[in-house]
């Protein structure tokens, strides 16, 4: 391996774990804004602009990752797989569930900046992709290569994907016990 490819490798990789962070601190913060889930965090506005940083941030994370893998000769990722999923012969559901990712990402973003032409319930709904959003970019990190051979990052991605499950269970569970309590009320 020249140096060349050797950099595109280690920027591709750092920048999407980086990004998949970023995601997660994202998602945890959104859920922490919109729900009882972290009652004590929900009208705090260093959470907000947390996670209006934290959408600044891994965007750029996400499309040096994107840009790094076409120029990786090993990967081969061209202009199209970046639109038709599952198109690579190299991790075909990996970079698939990538692209996916990237894609839901986008209409989570286009949507917040439509936010005043939508209704809440519309907006809502687009925003709720990025649970699956998070879910495809985690199974697209787990699967696209041998970054988890390193402890911390191994750590880091089970961690991550534990902490989003675990607040999104409890959010459900939340939202349930509401629904019951309105259906039925005392």
């Amino acid at each position: 391996m020249t140096l060349s490819t050797d950099l595109i490798w280690i920027l591709a990789r750092s920048t999407g774990v980086g990004s998949l962070v970023a995601l997660t601190l994202s998602v945890l913060t959104g859920i922490a804004l919109r729900t009882g889930t972290f009652a004590w965090l929900s009208h705090n506005r260093g959470v907000r602009v947390v996670h209006g940083f934290l959408t600044v941030l891994w965007i750029p994370l996400g499309l040096a990752h994107v840009i790094a893998l076409l120029f990786d000769r090993y990967a081969q990722v061209g202009l199209l797989d970046l639109v038709v999923p599952f198109g690579v012969s190299y991790g075909r559901l990996a970079v698939g569930l990538g692209t996916i990712s990237a894609q839901l990402i986008v209409v989570v973003l286009v949507s917040t900046w439509m936010r005043s032409s939508l209704t809440l319930g519309q907006w809502q709904a687009f925003h709720r992709l990025s649970y699956v959003a998070f879910v495809a970019a985690f199974a697209h990190g787990i699967l696209s290569g041998t970054d988890l051979a390193n402890p911390v990052v191994a750590a880091l991605a089970w961690i991550t994907a534990a902490a989003v499950a675990l607040v999104a269970l409890r959010r459900l569970t939340r939202v349930r016990i509401a629904q019951k309590s309105t259906a039925h009320p005392a």
